[in-house]
C-alpha cells in the first residue's frame, strides 16, 4: 500500500488530504472519506478526545489492502490549514462550503490515473451523511456509485443534540432543573438571540450552545440544526449501506435506524446493519450498552488499545465488493 499526503486550494483556503493506492497496477474503485462534526480531522480524530487511533485511518488501509483505492480528506476547520483558512471561512460557513469541499475532493479522485473511471463511493461517518446526501442530490454533480453511511443520523439533528444531552442530564441529581435551563437557552438559539451563558448549566452544556450561537459558524450551524437527513433516503437511486452499532450513544440504532426505514421503506437500494459491539466511530466496545455513559464511551473511540470492531468492517468490505461485482 501507498499512502500520500496531498492539498488542494478552494479560493484562498487550502485542504490537505490523505490519499491510500493499491501496490498492484491497474484501475481500482475509490471512495471518498467524509469526518464527522466539530474539529474532527481526516482520520476521525479530534483535539478535543485523547489518542490518534482514527477509524477513518485504519479503514482507510484495510480498505486499500483490499484494492481499493481511499481520499480522506480535512474539513477546512480542521487540520494542519485550519489556522489560516479560518481568516476566510468567518461567517461563511453553510451547507453549501461543505459541499464544495466535498466536491473538490471527488474532483482530486477523478483526476487520479488509478480510478476506474466513476467508479467513487464515499464512506461517511455521522454528520458526514449530511453532506455526502446533500452532495448526491446536489445538481451538477458526479454522483457516488454507492453510499455507506456510518453512525448515521435519522431523526431531525436538533432531536439527535437533545436526546444527548437529556441521557447526560438525567444522571445529575437536579437532572429537571438542568434540563429545562438547557431548553430554555436552546429556545434563545433557535430565535436567533445573542448567546447568553447560564451559569447554572454544566460547562458542556453551555459550550455547545454557544457554539452553535457563534457568528463564526454560521449560517451552517442553523442549518444544520433544521436538517432533516430521513426524507433524503426515499429517492436514493444508487445502493446504500446505512451501519449504526448498538453501541453507538451518539446515534441511536433504534430511534435514528427507524427513522430511516420507515423513509427507505419505498427503497429496494438501502440496506441496513445493527452491529451488536460496534460503537459511534465503528470501533469494538465490550462494555455492556446499560453500562456505558457518554463520557466514557468518547473518551475511548481513538485510544491506542481502541479496534475497529470486525463485524463491521467485514460487513463494509463484503457490501463494496458485491456492488463493485455487479
Amino acid at each position: 500500500m501507498k499512502s500520500e499526503d496531498i492539498f488542494w486550494k478552494i479560493g484562498e483556503t487550502t485542504i490537505g488530504a490523505t490519499l491510500t493506492l493499491p501496490d498492484e497496477p491497474g484501475k481500482s474503485v475509490g471512495i471518498v472519506f467524509v469526518a464527522g462534526s466539530g474539529p474532527t480531522d481526516r482520520n476521525w480524530e479530534s483535539p478535543l478526545l485523547p489518542g490518534n487511533n482514527g477509524s477513518a485511518r485504519l479503514l482507510a488501509e484495510r480498505l486499500t489492502a483490499e484494492g481499493y483505492v481511499t481520499l480522506r480528506y480535512d474539513k477546512r476547520v480542521t487540520g494542519s490549514y485550519a489556522k489560516d483558512n479560518m481568516a476566510h471561512l468567518a461567517g461563511k460557513i453553510s451547507m453549501e462550503s461543505h459541499f464544495e469541499e466535498l466536491k473538490s475532493a471527488v474532483s482530486q479522485l477523478i483526476d487520479r490515473p488509478e480510478l476506474a473511471p466513476e467508479s467513487i463511493y464515499v464512506l461517511t461517518n455521522s454528520e458526514g451523511a449530511l453532506h455526502a446526501l446533500y452532495y448526491q442530490t446536489h445538481a451538477n454533480v458526479l454522483p457516488f456509485s454507492g453510499m455507506i453511511l456510518t453512525g448515521a443520523p435519522g431523526r431531525p439533528l436538533s432531536h439527535v443534540a437533545n436526546h444527548q444531552v437529556f441521557t447526560q442530564a438525567k444522571a445529575l441529581p437536579n437532572a429537571d432543573d438542568v434540563i429545562a435551563r438547557y431548553k430554555k437557552l436552546i429556545a434563545s438559539f433557535e430565535a436567533g438571540k445573542p448567546f447568553v451563558a447560564d451559569p447554572n448549566l454544566p460547562e458542556g452544556f453551555n459550550n455547545m450552545v454557544a457554539a452553535l450561537s457563534a457568528p463564526f459558524n454560521q449560517p451552517f450551524t442553523r442549518e444544520f440544526w433544521a436538517f432533516k437527513p430521513a426524507p433524503y433516503f426515499r429517492n436514493l437511486d444508487v445502493p446504500v449501506l446505512v451501519v449504526i452499532g448498538k453501541k453507538d450513544l451518539q446515534c441511536d440504532w433504534k430511534l435514528d435506524g427507524e427513522a430511516l426505514e420507515k423513509e427507505a421503506e419505498v427503497n429496494e437500494n438501502v440496506e441496513f446493519f445493527y452491529p451488536d459491539n460496534a460503537n459511534h466511530v465503528l470501533k469494538f466496545e465490550p462494555t455492556p450498552r446499560e453500562q456505558l455513559t457518554m463520557a466514557d464511551a468518547v473518551k475511548n473511540y481513538n485510544l491506542p488499545e481502541a479496534k475497529l470492531d470486525p463485524e463491521t468492517v467485514s460487513t463494509i468490505i463484503s457490501w463494496l465488493n458485491l456492488q463493485v461485482a455487479r
